[in-house]
């Protein structure tokens, strides 16, 4: 009867912890698939099971930087038939020690032939200095396998059997299931010659599939080809206008070119947006973009980035994006809105800096006069994309309402410029008339001697939100840029040359600047780390330029208005990162399961040998 009571609590509790370590989410971090994860998580718990093409010991990492220094990583393995595993943890100096706080928990191991399995679990703030903790902003996930288990002196080294991928664990993406027989059509870069310059913007002009009804577009995938995947940075996909030279359809054009078909400028509005290490996007079931009516798109512009800083020669790229749709149509009509800085010369970054921020205002006055005249109950925004350059190191997209901040619409705290998809809000956030949004930018340029400008290079910087939502409504961008003359105050300038003829235009006084482009004279300024800083304060007071426009080339009559920074109340605290002295009050689940379950079986078998 004892036995059969332990049996009993053992099957309880070995149940409940199953419970908690459903692997919901699976990638291969390899591009053979020889090392493959799966993953689940609760409020304070994530379980992994690795499955690598090894008999030999497993690593596995967090990174900061996605480089071994100062990671965080468990090693293990199976030998002679009994898994183990250690956790470890690297210093600035690549070298490995064994973390005095085991934080990992082995739950499994086991090996075949060719593959070994190793499940684990560990706390999301586990109060380790040693251990990353794991929230919902990108993780530089870091891997590697050997032929060899762990031996007395500790693993040897990986070799080449190592690599990295950007993750987001607990923000993990849509996924990619749809009905099977989905219908599709392409839009597709047929063999365009690649010119061998830093940065190349190249648009097309295509024209939706005839429909005899409303169609709903229910999912966008990239096709990128194959061996591209650093050249293609993102594809955007504009509304053009119906009425556009029909022509220039299907014709190709370096973008933002003086010579560039007339038809092209009419493309504005933001469609759908891809960047770099991002997978496709499956909308919500009860939202999609609507094609197939009269007020629908009919031509769009898709523009893809090359980004080539070694200058090859030679490269002809035939990538684009596939679209899944249907005639099942859902109740809503998803739209996307462009908010953050305004792509411009103005949005500045002094060299030297380890952390500048930039602001991008959708003020409450854009989105007060659009949403009343079009859904005074609201917009639901359920997915957002952030996007910067090489210099971005996190973004929030921030909400107020009455000036007092809720949390925000989306953030990544690691950045990467590599790593950047749509984030499916794991609520869907209302967003009112008289809201207001910032698209907060916090770069690093302590490498850089010289300014750098916003713009469309991947040197140049973007700090942008794209806010997928629904029900869809005639607003396209809501945006702010700083005011010049207040940044050119900081560095001396008195007077510019008028009238402007030249861009950048010309400063006529003091005389140190004189006839200097304002971009060369910002350069000329003597930049320190605290004159950086300064100048970082001023302009986030700076009065700004706002840009409120509608889908096509209409705008809201606040577009072009100056206005001061709102006045904002208590700003929100992440609440991912559950507070060290608080984490012995929700340390009461899985791993004390675990544990009980193996005194458990201990004393279970000390039974069955009576």
């Amino acid at each position: 009867r004892c036995c059969l009571r332990l049996i009993f609590l053992t099957s309880l509790f070995s149940s409940a912890c199953s419970q908690g370590t459903r692997f919901v989410y699976s990638a291969a971090l390899d591009a053979d698939g020889r090392y493959n994860i799966k993953w689940g998580f609760d409020e304070s718990t994530i379980t992994f099971e690795v499955e690598v093409e090894t008999r030999g010991y497993i690593g596995f990492g967090l990174s900061p930087t996605g480089a071994m220094s100062s990671s965080d990583i468990v090693i293990g393995g199976v030998l002679n038939g009994s898994p183990y595993l250690l956790d470890y943890y690297t210093d600035s100096n690549r070298k490995v020690h064994k973390d005095a706080l085991q934080s990992y928990q082995l739950l499994y191991g086991r090996e075949n032939d060719t593959h070994t399995v190793l499940a684990f679990s560990r706390n999301l703030q586990t109060c380790d200095d040693n251990d990353k903790v794991i929230t919902g902003s990108t993780v530089r996930v870091i891997w590697a396998f050997h032929a060899e288990d762990v031996g007395v002196s500790g693993p040897v080294y990986h070799g080449t059997n190592r690599g990295r991928k950007s993750l987001r664990l607990l923000n993990p993406g849509t996924s990619s299931s749809i009905p099977a027989g989905t219908a599709f059509f392409d839009l597709q870069n047929e063999e365009v010659p690649v010119p061998h310059k830093d940065t190349t913007y190249w648009c097309q002009i295509f024209k939706f599939p005839e429909l005899k009804k409303k169609h709903h577009i229910i999912r966008i995938e990239p096709m990128i080809q194959k061996g591209h995947g650093n050249l293609v940075h993102h594809i955007l996909l504009y509304q053009c206008d119906s009425n556009l030279n029909k022509s220039e359809i299907n014709r190709g054009h370096e973008c933002y070119h003086p010579n560039m078909p007339d038809s092209f400028f009419t493309c504005e509005t933001v469609l759908f947006a891809w960047a770099i290490g991002g997978e496709g996007f499956t909308y919500p079931p009860h939202a999609g973009m609507s094609i197939g009516t009269s007020i629908d798109p009919v031509y769009v512009q898709m523009e893809i980035h090359f980004d080539n800083p070694s200058l090859q020669r030679g490269i002809v790229d035939s990538s684009g994006l596939r679209l899944y749709y249907s005639p099942s149509l859902r109740r809503y009509d998803a739209g996307v809105i462009e908010t953050g800085v305004w792509v411009s010369l103005y949005h500045m970054l002094p060299p030297g800096m380890q952390d500048y921020i930039t602001e991008g205002h959708c003020t409450q006055e854009c989105l007060q006069e659009s949403l009343d005249s079009e859904m005074p109950s609201g917009i639901h925004v359920f997915a957002v994309l952030l996007h910067a350059h090489l210099a971005g190191r996190a973004i929030r997209a921030r909400h107020f309402r009455q000036q007092v901040e809720l949390q925000p619409l989306a953030s990544d705290d690691q950045f990467d410029f590599n790593f950047q998809e749509f984030q499916p809000l794991s609520q869907e956030r209302i967003i009112l008339p008289g809201d207001s949004l910032i698209t907060e930018c916090r770069y690093n340029t302590k490498g850089r001697m010289n300014m750098t400008w916003g713009g469309l290079s991947t040197r140049d910087e973007m700090c942008l939100s794209y806010l997928l939502y629904y029900p869809r409504v005639n607003l396209a961008r809501c945006e702010s840029l700083p005011e010049i003359t207040g940044q050119l105050k900081f560095i001396g300038v008195k007077e510019i040359q008028e009238p402007v003829i030249t861009w950048p235009f010309v400063i006529k006084s003091p005389k140190k600047y004189s006839n200097l482009s304002f971009t060369e004279a910002m350069d000329k300024y003597k930049w320190t780390r605290k004159r950086g800083k300064a100048f970082n304060d001023i302009v986030r007071k700076l009065p700004m330029n706002v840009r409120c426009s509608k889908i096509g080339q209409d705008e809201w009559s606040i577009q072009g208005m100056i206005i001061s920074p709102p006045e904002l109340k208590s700003e929100q605290t992440s609440a991912a990162v559950v507070a060290c002295r608080n984490v012995s009050e929700i340390q009461c689940g899985c791993s004390f399961v675990l544990l009980l379950t193996a005194c458990l079986l201990l004393i279970l078998q000390t039974c069955l040998h009576l």
